[in-house]
């Protein structure tokens, strides 16, 4: 830690160990750190001098939950002071969560691009709608409902997928109160950026 942050003229970025749960292995050798710990020490010395770009290459692997998280607030941090970061990585959930912009690549060619949002609203992915009432009218009755492909119950859920949620939604609330039902939990799950990603790599293209 001394020795980078003498080389980018910063004092050492202790707080960063302390951070990263390394403070302890502060005077171990770096062949004696498990695997983990020698990714945690490189991420901290990574963004030991607050740089202006950031490459990032598949940074949480090997880490635990605890150390996955405190790196995604540094992450934050540094977004938020301007850092410009690059993130290469296969964990869909991790670039949903923490990214504004997503590039897809396959066999070396961009096939998508655009916000998270952007990409996980284009497609065929359909919506999933999970919904729970206090009699459970859903599932005592062989019922349709607009823009809905396929439906199933789990748990005393009744679990619908979706082209177009709106009118879904608000088909289901009607039938509820026809029929005396009271509605416990409803919840709307859009298409991850993982259902996504394996959307497109398994066509080819972009839609």
């Amino acid at each position: 830690m001394q020795l980078f942050c003498v080389y980018h003229h910063v004092p050492p970025a202790f707080h960063l160990l302390e951070r990263l749960g390394l403070t302890e292995k502060r005077n171990a050798q770096f062949f004696e750190l498990s695997t983990g710990q020698q990714r945690r020490l490189a991420l901290a010395l990574a963004v030991a001098h607050n740089p202006q770009v950031l490459f990032l290459d598949e940074p949480t692997a090997g880490l635990d939950v605890a150390s996955r998280v405190e790196l995604h607030h540094l992450i934050r941090e540094l977004q938020a002071s301007g850092t410009t970061i690059l993130l290469a990585t296969h964990d869909m959930a991790e670039a949903e969560q923490i990214t504004d912009r997503v590039a897809i690549l396959l066999q070396t060619r961009i096939v998508s691009i655009g916000t998270p949002l952007e990409i996980t609203a284009t497609g065929a992915g359909l919506t999933k709608i999970s919904v729970r009432t206090r009699s459970s009218s859903l599932l005592a009755t062989d019922i349709s409902f607009p823009a809905v492909s396929q439906h199933t119950s789990k748990a005393d859920y009744h679990i619908c997928f979706s082209s177009d949620t709106g009118p879904t939604v608000t088909a289901i609330i009607k039938f509820i109160e026809s029929r005396g039902d009271t509605l416990i939990d409803l919840r709307v799950e859009r298409p991850s950026l993982e259902d996504r990603f394996l959307e497109i790599t398994n066509t080819g293209v972009s839609q």
